[in-house]
């Protein structure tokens, strides 16, 4: 075997230096993002995005907690589907992983949270759809039914047709027909209500040992964050026998106890007639002065 000659010792040495600092100088693999994470603007505050910062949507049509849009509207508000592994350590920080699901829709499968099935939004841009950047809401309030997805509103509106506690349908204005009627819920889609016998701030409904709250159980929170078509500053939170009920523009506001608790559900349109605990809505006139 014959010795190594200086000049081959030297290429040896090369070769194992050069390997050795290709090793240490291997690029660290990006931190992987949450699945679903917040975004926050001055005008809307916090919001959900994919894990790139692409704004996720709700629609207001999705009444039953399934997806209502397709066809055409699925061009422009593709549904958003985070994978069959989501976790609690898939989603940011302030997330619930409680409070996502899934549902299987035509389309395929779709994410859902807080019961609401989530989209992007896609406008069309020189003759195709294209899905807006990340960091831009474009989709907020478009057609007054479709609103950015955010953690904690504390009322949300739904599209849909009123079906009575008596099996009939009723237009907006109580009226027997068909129609949908946009109104308010709470964050899980749950109708709510007014009394028409309550006046500007004040529940004439509930009795101080709540023994009747099961029948119109009191919208219980002080919590004001809603979708931008309404103007915040007309609600406020009153005392009811030391707990807080939401009221909108004087209203106090109320479930019904046969709808239990099931989004979609409105069946307080009828009882004991059309009209005496209508469901809230944006244009309700004020409520009386006492």
């Amino acid at each position: 075997m014959k010795p190594v000659s200086r000049a081959g010792m030297i290429l040896i040495a090369c070769v194992v230096l050069t390997v050795s600092c290709s090793k240490d100088s291997e690029p660290t693999p990006p931190e992987k993002k949450p699945a679903v994470q917040l975004a926050t603007s001055a005008a809307l505050g916090s919001y959900l995005t994919d894990t790139l910062g692409n704004t996720l949507y709700y629609f207001s049509n999705d009444y039953n907690g399934q997806s209502n849009c397709a066809g055409g509207c699925l061009a422009l508000w593709p549904i958003y589907y985070a994978g069959d592994n989501l976790a609690q350590a898939s989603l940011v920080s302030g997330l619930d992983i409680a409070d996502f699901g899934t549902i299987t829709t035509p389309a395929g499968k779709q994410t859902t949270y807080k019961t609401w099935p989530l989209y992007y939004y896609a406008p069309v841009v020189g003759g195709a759809n294209v899905r807006e950047a990340p960091g831009e809401t474009k989709g907020e309030a478009f057609g007054n039914v479709w609103f950015v997805a955010k953690p904690d509103y504390s009322i949300m509106l739904v599209n849909a047709q009123l079906t009575g506690n008596d099996g009939k349908t009723y237009k907006s204005d109580y009226t027997e027909g068909t129609g949908k009627t946009l109104y308010f819920s709470d964050p899980k889609g749950v109708t709510l209500y007014g009394f028409a016998i309550d006046s500007f701030n004040i529940n004439k409904f509930t009795k101080a040992d709540f023994s009747n709250n099961p029948v119109w159980p009191i919208y219980e929170t002080d919590q004001v964050v809603v979708p931008s078509i309404l103007d915040k500053t007309l609600f406020t939170a009153i005392d009811v026998f030391g707990k807080k009920q939401l009221t909108y523009k004087g209203w106090p506001m109320y479930y019904f106890g046969a709808d239990n608790m099931q989004r979609g559900l409105n069946k307080g349109v009828s009882v004991p007639a059309p009209g005496v605990w209508p469901v809230m809505v944006k244009d309700a006139p004020e409520a009386p002065k006492p």
